[in-house]
């Protein structure tokens, strides 16, 4: 079974997190097949950069979203769009107003621990 979940990076201390398509025996930051998006948890508010068009196709495929990956997605209106897309509503629709949808976000670059030195 594939699952879409995040595989973490960076440094110690300062997490960030690809989220990936991957076998739902592989560890955590194992082998996977694709790399689906981006995720980070220290900006302010939180970055996400996704290919939605490919986690629609995942997920049509019978690949199913981990909790942490569910609770983003749902944070960001994916799993709505998604919804629509399977009742039948243009993937290019979708992905304009998903363009939109994250262009209004303002995400201030520098990380929080940055913003706590003052």
């Amino acid at each position: 079974m594939v699952r879409i979940r995040l595989r973490r990076t960076g440094l110690h201390g300062q997490p960030t997190y690809r989220i990936v398509a991957a076998e739902k025996e592989s560890p955590r930051d194992g082998r996977f097949l694709e790399i689906l998006g981006f995720y980070n948890p220290r900006t302010e508010p939180f970055t996400l950069e996704v290919k939605e068009d490919r986690i629609y196709d995942w997920l049509s495929k019978g690949a199913q979203p981990s909790d942490s990956a569910l609770m983003l997605f749902r944070s960001v209106g994916l799993m709505d769009r998604y919804a629509r897309f399977k009742a039948g509503e243009s993937v290019e629709t979708l992905l304009a107003e998903a363009k939109e949808a994250y262009a209004k976000r303002a995400v201030n670059p520098k990380t929080l621990a940055a913003a706590h030195k003052k």
